[in-house]
């Protein structure tokens, strides 16, 4: 009998213990993008990253240093790297392991963590373990993003970056960057806003990458730059969905019919080798050789727009490179290099610009060669 008083004691006090340590943790609620209501600490040091550009928003927000563990891209050695965030802060790299890419979640691997995520935050909600299981499995609050993008999903991508940087008590920065980003593509708008339509040179861009490189099939009829600046994108006019549509594989046969009067090429397409990709189609393919822009050598190169999700960065050096090309007297006053280091050096921290170009061959912002 005595015992069972004893055990009935123990574990009452071990209830009181556990009762007054999460009194001493002042917890508040934050609503995800998903709509999910989560309760979160009050301080939040140590956070996990799942899903592609999560860990990207992170370092945008300046909270690289309280990332505990990366999914296995994030580790990966691999042979180009055109992340900006990566390159100004390979320590990431060397970070416990979490999980595997694209938000395929491992919560045993979490619960393992020493020292654990006090919150997990995880782009993509419908890649990988959903967010309401991974959060009941390991019992750590997952608050969900909406990555967007510069385009038509500019406002979901800066709900997210308000969201993250409630949670990590950075709204100012999540302010600062967001205002940031507006600013400069005002700029780019104030250079090129009286320019009248039948001005706008048409323009094809190939060699995005969607979930791996691709060829000069592949573009973005939404591609942000080209209405930062702007210029006809021939995919976008052509899609049933517009600049609404993200991305698209579209027929080599219409891409001769458009015959752009300029062709940029995402660099992303190196990744598939010297003897495939986009610039080896360019030169080597009769038809793209036929394209005028080929013939006229009016095809540049630029920034990976997609390197697991999108690069914001690259996406506004790109466009401040386009509208060097395009329209030369609009941007006469400008060094896009070094805008593209003050780019990245708000972002992530560092100015990475040469060490993109070293990683892409030397090839970065410059006309390309097919002869």
């Amino acid at each position: 009998m005595q015992g069972r008083y004893v055990k009935f004691f123990q574990m009452v006090c071990g209830l009181l213990a556990v009762l007054a340590a999460a009194a001493t943790v002042q917890a508040r609620i934050v609503v995800d993008t998903t709509g999910r209501k989560v309760t979160v600490p009050d301080q939040v040091d140590r956070v996990y990253c799942s899903g592609p550009g999560c860990l990207r928003l992170l370092t945008y927000l300046q909270g690289q240093d309280r990332a505990v563990a990366v999914d296995e891209l994030e580790r990966q050695e691999q042979s180009l790297e055109a992340r900006p965030y990566a390159l100004a802060h390979p320590q990431l790299r060397r970070l416990p392991l979490g999980g595997e890419f694209r938000g395929r979640d491992n919560p045993e691997l979490l619960l393992s963590l020493s020292p654990s995520p006090e919150v997990i935050f995880k782009t993509f909600p419908r890649m990988g373990m959903d967010p309401e299981t991974l959060q009941d499995k390991t019992g750590i609050p997952v608050v969900a993003l909406n990555y967007g993008d510069l385009g038509a999903g500019r406002k979901r991508m800066f709900h997210s970056l308000r969201t993250m940087g409630k949670v990590l008590g950075c709204s100012q920065r999540a302010r600062d960057v967001i205002q940031f980003f507006e600013q400069q593509i005002a700029e780019l708008e104030s250079r090129t806003e009286s320019i009248p339509a039948s001005e706008q040179p048409s323009v094809y861009v190939g060699g995005v990458a969607f979930k791996g490189p691709h060829g000069m099939q592949s573009t973005e009829p939404g591609y942000p730059p080209f209405s930062f600046v702007p210029a006809e994108n021939l995919a976008g006019r052509a899609s049933p969905a517009g600049p609404e549509l993200r991305h698209s594989i579209v027929a080599k046969e219409q891409i001769m019919l458009w015959d752009p009067d300029a062709v940029f090429i995402d660099l992303a397409t190196l990744q598939l080798g010297g003897k495939e990709g986009g610039l080896y189609q360019l030169r080597n393919d009769p038809a793209y050789r036929a394209l005028s822009a080929v013939q006229g050598s009016r095809v540049y190169s630029l920034l990976p727009y997609n390197w697991y999700a999108t690069n914001f960065g690259s996406v506004l050096a790109n466009a401040y490179f386009i509208g060097s090309v395009l329209y030369p007297d609009r941007f006469s006053d400008l060094n896009v290099q070094a805008r593209a280091d003050t780019i990245f050096s708000f972002l992530v921290g560092s100015p990475v610009y040469k060490a993109l170009d070293r990683e892409l061959n030397g090839m970065v912002f410059d006309t390309v060669r097919v002869d």
